[in-house]
C-alpha cells in the first residue's frame, strides 16, 4: 500500500468513520464534519471534515455554536492534508489556539524492528485494574507535567466496560514506575493507536520507550491489527523512524474555549 492509499485508509477508518472513544461519548456527522461529544472529562472535538473555501467559515461557526451551546470546550484536530489549505488560518481567525504540531506516523506491526529486550532491571507490567491505572496516571504526571485525572477516568472506564479495545502497560524499574503507555484498538479496522508513551525524567535515553512500543506492537499483531498509528512529537519521531515507522502527514490540535 503506497503513501496516499494508506493516508486515505486512515482518513476513512479513523476519522470519517471514527467510533466513539469511550462509553458515554457519541459521534455525530453533520454538514461535512464528523465530531465527538462526550461528558466531562471526555474529549470533545472535530475529527474529520470535508470543506471547501466557500463553506469553511460557516462550518467553523457552526461547530463553535454547537459546542458553546453545550457549555463545552472543544478541539479541532487539523491534519496537514485537510482542505481548504488555509483551514488553520481560518480556525485562528475564529478564536482557536493551535497546540504543538505533531507527525502522524504509521508502522506495519509485523515489519517493525522490534527485536529488543528491556533495559537491565526493567520489566513491563500489564495494567488490568485500578492499582495499575494509578501507576499509569502517576507516570503521566511526572513525565508530561500535566494533570492526569482525565486519563485515570478514561482508562478505568475502558478497562471495565470495553477491555478488548485498550491495552495499557507500565515499565517498572525495581519497585518504581518509570514509563507508561497505552494502545487503543479500533475493531473492524486494521489500525491500533499508540498513545501516552512517556518516561519520567532521569530514566530517559535507556530504551524504555522503545520497549513499550515493541510490547504494544506484538500485542497488536497477536490480535490481528496490521498498522500502528502514532501522533509523534519531535522527541519520539526519530525513535519511531528507526523502528520502521513512516510519516504520513502532520496533525495540530486547535483548541476553543468559550
Amino acid at each position: 500500500m503506497d503513501h496516499m492509499e494508506l493516508l486515505a485508509l486512515f482518513d476513512r477508518d479513523l476519522r470519517e468513520g471514527a467510533p466513539p472513544d469511550g462509553p458515554g461519548a457519541r459521534v455525530e456527522r453533520t454538514g461535512g464534519v464528523v465530531r465527538q461529544v462526550a461528558p466531562a472529562p471526555g474529549w470533545n472535538g472535530v475529527v474529520w471534515s470535508a470543506l471547501d473555501e466557500a463553506g469553511a467559515d460557516a462550518a467553523i461557526a457552526g461547530q463553535i455554536g454547537h459546542y458553546t451551546g453545550l457549555g463545552l470546550d472543544f478541539e479541532w484536530k487539523l491534519y496537514g492534508h485537510d482542505r481548504p489549505a488555509d483551514l488553520g488560518r481560518r480556525l485562528r481567525a475564529a478564536g482557536f489556539t493551535p497546540g504543538p504540531e505533531e507527525t502522524l506516523m504509521i508502522g506495519e506491526a509485523a515489519a517493525l524492528a522490534l527485536d529488543t529486550a528491556p533495559p537491565e532491571g526493567v520489566r513491563v507490567v500489564p495494567v488490568t485494574g485500578p492499582a495499575g491505572v494509578d501507576l499509569v496516571a502517576d507516570v503521566h504526571e511526572r513525565a508530561f507535567g500535566t494533570d492526569s485525572s482525565w486519563l485515570r477516568h478514561q482508562l478505568l472506564v475502558r478497562l471495565s466496560a470495553d477491555p478488548d479495545t485498550v491495552v495499557a502497560v507500565v515499565a517498572m524499574d525495581g519497585d518504581e514506575p518509570v514509563s507508561a503507555a497505552r494502545m487503543e484498538l479500533v475493531p473492524g479496522t486494521p489500525f491500533a493507536g499508540l498513545w501516552g508513551g512517556g518516561t519520567v525524567p532521569g530514566r530517559r535515553g535507556r530504551g524504555i520507550y522503545r520497549t513499550l512500543v515493541a510490547h504494544r506492537a506484538h500485542a497488536a499483531a497477536t490480535r490481528g491489527y496490521r498498522y500502528l498509528q502514532v501522533d509523534a512529537s519531535s522527541q519520539s519521531r526519530p525513535i519511531l523512524e528507526r523502528l520502521g515507522f513512516v510519516p504520513l502527514t502532520t496533525t495540530t490540535p486547535y483548541a476553543y474555549a468559550p
